[in-house]
């Protein structure tokens, strides 16, 4: 969920979603802090989480039909457990430091997959799906490299029992909409 797609709201009759796993407490504040402290402005409107699907418009037609397929798909995927561990970069592609998925990277590459075969959520991407967990985007190399330096050693664990439906209207924050429980 990118600053890029925060400013402007999505077209009349559309809604922008993203859908996303919710890094726990106390882990998502600590992040999510640590991502304003590098001074990446998106910390103000995105909360730490993994992304499954990035900000896509939809007709608000059809949001109906994506939450019964969001359904579908949390039910057919157990829970599972999840660790992050550790940084990564993106550079010098782009200008990112995450902590990095350390166990459960192929249930979100699943989960992923299953939510954009929907006629709807279909959309071209210029990088291939990477769980992770973004602490810096577009800020000054010295803030890249001290983010990626401080959380090193950062390390998470926890159960992943649920996947939340997000949108966005061009202001704020990104809002919870709805979650799905895995395995039904």
């Amino acid at each position: 969920m990118t600053v890029a797609l925060i400013g402007a709201p999505p077209a009349p009759g559309q809604l922008r979603i993203g859908v996303a796993i919710d890094v726990p407490q106390p882990w998502g504040e600590e992040l999510t802090r640590r991502r304003a402290q590098a001074g990446d402005p998106a910390a103000e409107f995105v909360p730490a989480h993994i992304t499954l699907l990035s900000p896509t418009n939809i007709a608000e037609t059809q949001l109906p039909q994506v939450e019964a397929h969001l359904a579908a798909v949390a039910a057919a995927h157990p829970p599972y457990p999840l660790h992050l561990r550790g940084t990564g970069t993106f550079r010098p592609i782009t200008d990112v430091v995450f902590v990095a998925v350390a166990a459960g990277i192929s249930e979100c590459e699943s989960l992923a997959a299953a939510i954009g075969e929907a006629d709807q959520l279909v959309r071209e991407s210029r990088f291939a799906y990477h769980p992770h967990v973004t602490v810096a985007h577009d800020v000054s190399t010295e803030a890249l490299d001290k983010v990626y330096d401080d959380l090193a050693g950062f390390e998470a664990a926890f159960d992943v029992d649920s996947f939340t439906l997000f949108s966005h209207n061009g202001e704020g924050r990104w809002r919870p909409y709805r979650d799905f429980p895995l395995g039904g």
